[in-house]
């Protein structure tokens, strides 16, 4: 009987440890147990040391809030044109409820893979296919606002929608790359229009430019000759002014002016004068310019 007793203890005393071990959860930073009682929701564990009851107490799902990526593989779409295309898409969304993200879906990732293809295809069915390679923004911000309004009842919330790729068919990626280059050869033919046009005007300036220096260095040129000879000619007119003043000063005798006209006679008889005036008293003339040279002569 005791013997009974003392493996009776120690197997309650077992049962009692490994239940507290078990009864231990600790959970990791960012991440959530959701904890059911019996097949009833019960809580959620969050980060840290967790307690649960061992046997009644079951851990059913064990997530992280972290923001998640799902790529999702092309879609097939038919656009309002008629145009058939493939787009690839990317979601950023994060678990925000536990127990709705374990409960209000089966597969919520599978669910929100499915709910943003078939709105997708609406929203570019809709649209002309000029219209779907400009409007990514657009298209964007209408696919988040659709999914995560949709996506609260699996505890989900959409931060963003990214449309990654916009596949055209063949015919027309050949037709838009030849539309591309036209356009490149038409602003490329623009810009070389505009740059000779360009040459031009600033040859035509410069030219223009350098007649107009040219014509003012002449009008300068012509100006400092017109001050100059105004200049000298003013200075001989001093000059005579200066010589008239001291002849009307001065006392010339007879004497003088007769060695003045020997002398100027004397110039003209040395046979360089240019002028010659001939007197009506030719006679007196020759014998004062015989005498005129005779005293140039004895002066040399």
């Amino acid at each position: 009987m005791q013997i009974f007793l003392i493996i009776l203890a120690v197997l309650i005393l077992f049962i009692l440890i490994l239940s507290s071990i078990f009864s231990i959860k600790v959970i990791q930073q960012s991440e959530f147990a959701v904890v059911t009682r019996l097949g009833k929701y019960k809580k959620t564990l969050n980060n840290g040391l967790n307690f649960i009851v061992p046997f009644i107490d079951k851990i059913v799902k064990r997530e992280n809030y972290k923001e998640k990526v799902l790529d999702f593989p092309e879609q097939d779409v038919i656009t309002k044109d008629n145009a058939g295309i493939k787009v690839d898409t990317v979601i950023y969304l994060q678990i925000i409820e536990p127990e709705k993200f374990v409960y209000g879906a089966e597969n919520a990732m599978r669910a929100i893979e499915n709910l943003s293809a078939t709105t997708l295809r609406n929203l570019l069915g809709e649209l002309e296919l000029d219209e779907t390679l400009t409007s990514r923004d657009t298209i964007n911000s209408k696919l988040t606002l659709i999914l995560d309004e949709a996506s609260n009842s699996w505890g989900l919330k959409v931060h963003r929608v990214e449309i990654k790729n916009i596949t055209p068919p063949k015919d027309i990626q050949d037709a838009m790359e030849k539309q591309m280059r036209a356009e490149r050869e038409k602003r490329a033919n623009i810009l070389e229009a505009e740059g000779q046009k360009q040459a031009s005007i600033l040859r035509a300036e410069g030219e223009q430019a350098a007649q107009i220096l040219k014509a003012k260095a002449e009008k300068e040129t012509q100006i400092l000759l017109a001050e100059a000879k105004k200049e000298k000619e003013i200075l001989e007119a001093e000059g005579q002014k200066q010589a008239l003043i001291l002849l009307s000063e001065s006392k010339i005798n007879k004497e003088i002016l007769t060695f003045k006209s020997i002398e100027q006679l004397g110039k003209m008889a040395d046979g360089k004068a240019t002028k010659i005036i001939l007197p009506p008293n030719l006679n007196e003339v020759a014998r004062t310019m015989s005498v005129a040279s005779e005293v140039f002569k004895e002066n040399k």
